[in-house]
């Protein structure tokens, strides 16, 4: 059986921890911020950790085993 390739796009936006959470950072922060209110802005900023239900498939994505 061939080895399964880690999808890049994954790898790039998520980081595993040591203990097994996935930590993202929040969505529109990257263009057009004069739209986006103060709030917003300060809201999505650094990493969060995300919920383990929706770990599970960014887990899969980076072939990492499941915990």
């Amino acid at each position: 059986m061939p080895k399964i390739k880690t999808k890049s796009g994954t790898k790039k936006r998520f980081k595993v921890t040591s203990t097994g959470k996935v930590m993202m950072f929040a969505s529109g922060k990257r263009h057009n911020l004069t739209k986006r209110t103060k709030k917003m802005k300060r809201s999505a900023k650094g990493p969060t950790v995300m919920a383990k239900s929706d770990s599970v498939i960014v887990k899969k994505y980076i072939n990492m085993k499941l915990r």
